[in-house]
């Protein structure tokens, strides 16, 4: 293209600059292009052609797309992008602090979060299966209320979690419970037994169901920690596993409606094993493994008392009838254990300092006001 001499100079007016650059656009936008078709006849057959590897480019982008997209759902399942906690390591929140000790006076509660192993715990117990099953089945097209079917997942959820907890105790060796995995499913387990039972007693809706689960709960762990291993060349190894399951049962307990159970439960244990050592040969083999369960039982009752019977009666739906009945089994427990003093007078220590704590704790104005006076005259008789 010439360009007119008076504007060789540079100064071109705009609709000239414009113009050369639409030309010089069409132009390498030609160069580019594939040579035109020799014939006319087959431009209908390229046209076709080309359709079809537009579509099928379409329909490959539209499965890459899709798998994409399956895979950003795994990993939001998963929670992958949030596991901080690799699989093999131990639980990070301190759930196992104070195992087997008294809780430090004054603790404060610290928060952490734990949503991974949430998650984890969620995942394995297939919570999500289980529900799905019992839709199909016979809450499907059925006519019963929105709130019922909610109560009734939180029951089933419940009932999942408690199986799930009692199977890995049951399941699990003492040494496993060194490792991470037991600690974290055990931890989760618990907390996710407390947070569906509060949710369940909020509704006011306490039946039969939940004191039945509560109690198998109860009695199935209690048992576990007290059934000792075969062999006295394992009864250390098999004493350090009683400690957890123990633990187990002090977290447990820190919601009212399961730790006055528990201690109503050992307390009522304990009377029963004392009962069977007085008539035992103190060389049958099972005389070891009950000591050890006995002492144990006494040790968890210290622990649930001091840690939880403040805040226990700080509670609104504080069952003041039930700690009268627990109480009460306590010092009949302390009476079986007056038998076995001549034996053994560790066993009396033990349950003195019990008993004194929980006469310390009851002695409070609070207590005092709402107990039966032949429950205080048993505790300061």
């Amino acid at each position: 293209m010439e360009v007119p001499a008076n504007q060789a100079n540079g100064d071109l007016n705009p609709s000239l600059k414009l113009a050369i650059a639409v030309a010089i656009a069409e132009s390498r936008r030609r160069q580019k292009l594939p040579p035109p078709p020799p014939a006319a006849s087959t431009a209908a057959c390229d046209n076709s052609e080309s359709d079809a590897i537009k579509w099928k480019r379409k329909a490959k982008q539209r499965k890459e797309e899709i798998l994409r997209l399956k895979e950003d759902l795994k990993i939001a399942e998963d929670g992958v992008h949030q596991d901080v906690f690799p699989q093999h390591v131990s639980c990070k929140c301190y759930f196992y602090d104070n195992l087997g000790q008294l809780s430090p006076k004054h603790e404060s509660d610290q928060k952490r979060s734990r949503d991974v192993l949430r998650r984890r715990f969620l995942r394995q117990v297939r919570l999500r299966e289980r529900k799905r099953s019992r839709r199909d089945g016979s809450l499907l097209g059925s006519s019963i209320p929105v709130a019922e079917i909610a109560i009734e997942n939180e029951m089933e959820q419940l009932r999942a979690s408690v199986d799930f907890l009692v199977e890995l105790c049951e399941t699990s060796s003492p040494l496993e419970a060194q490792e991470g995995n037991f600690k974290n499913w055990s931890h989760q387990a618990v907390d996710f037994i407390l947070a569906t039972l509060r949710a369940l007693l909020s509704t006011g809706k306490i039946d039969e169901t939940i004191e039945s689960i509560v109690s198998s709960l109860i009695v199935r762990l209690v048992r576990r920690m007290c059934n000792g291993s075969e062999g006295d060349e394992s009864l250390h190894c098999d004493n350090n596993f009683q400690f957890y399951v123990q633990h187990l049962l002090r977290k447990l307990g820190s919601d009212p409606y399961v730790g006055q159970r528990v201690i109503l439960s050992i307390s009522q244990r304990i009377s029963i094993v004392a009962e069977s050592l007085l008539f035992m040969d103190p060389f049958d083999g099972a005389f070891p493994r009950m000591h050890s369960c006995l002492y144990i039982m006494i040790q968890l009752d210290e622990f649930l008392i001091s840690d939880y019977l403040l805040s226990w009666s700080a509670s609104q739906d504080f069952d003041i009838r039930l700690l009268e009945e627990w109480v009460i089994s306590i010092f009949h427990a302390r009476k079986a254990l007056e038998l076995l003093e001549s034996r053994n007078s560790l066993y009396m220590l033990y349950m003195d300092r019990v008993v004194g704590d929980l006469t310390r704790l009851l002695g409070q104005v609070s207590f005092v006001q709402k107990l039966r006076p032949d429950t205080l005259a048993k505790l300061f008789g």
